[in-house]
C-alpha cells in the first residue's frame, strides 16, 4: 500500500507564493520520479513539474517555467513545489505524482489533490 499525502494548497493573491509538499509512504523499495500535475475545471490534467530522483533532472510545463521550482528530499520521500508570482490561471487542483517500485510492482501513484486558488 502506497500513500501520497499532499499539503500546502490554499487561497493566495495574484503575485503571491505558495509551497506544496507531498510525502510518499508505504512499502516503497525505490522512487524513480516525483512530480506535480494540475487540473483546472473543464480542462485536461497537465504537467507542472517532474524530477528524476537518480539524476535530479527536472522538467517543467511551459506555463510555469521561471516561476515554479520543484525539489525533493530523498531521505523523507518528499517532493516540494515552490510556486512564485502566482497568476489566476494557475488556479487548479494540484496532484502529486510518483513513479516508484514496491515489493509487488513498479507503478504510477497519485495523491488526492490539493486546491490552489489565485485571486486577481
Amino acid at each position: 500500500q502506497v500513500q501520497l499525502v499532499e499539503s500546502g494548497g490554499g487561497l493566495v493573491q495574484a503575485g503571491g507564493s505558495l509551497r506544496l509538499s507531498c510525502a510518499a509512504s508505504g512499502n516503497i523499495l525505490s522512487i524513480n520520479g516525483l512530480g506535480w500535475y494540475r487540473q483546472a475545471p473543464g480542462k485536461q490534467r497537465e504537467l507542472v513539474a517532474t524530477v528524476i530522483i537518480s539524476t535530479g533532472n527536472t522538467n517543467y510545463g511551459d506555463s510555469v517555467k521561471g516561476r515554479f521550482t520543484i525539489s525533493r528530499d530523498n531521505a523523507k520521500n518528499t517532493v516540494y513545489l515552490q510556486m512564485n508570482n502566482l497568476k489566476p490561471e494557475d488556479t487548479a487542483v494540484y496532484y502529486c505524482y510518483a513513479n516508484l517500485v514496491t515489493y509487488y510492482s513498479s507503478n504510477n501513484y497519485w495523491g488526492q489533490g490539493t486546491q490552489v486558488t489565485v485571486a486577481s
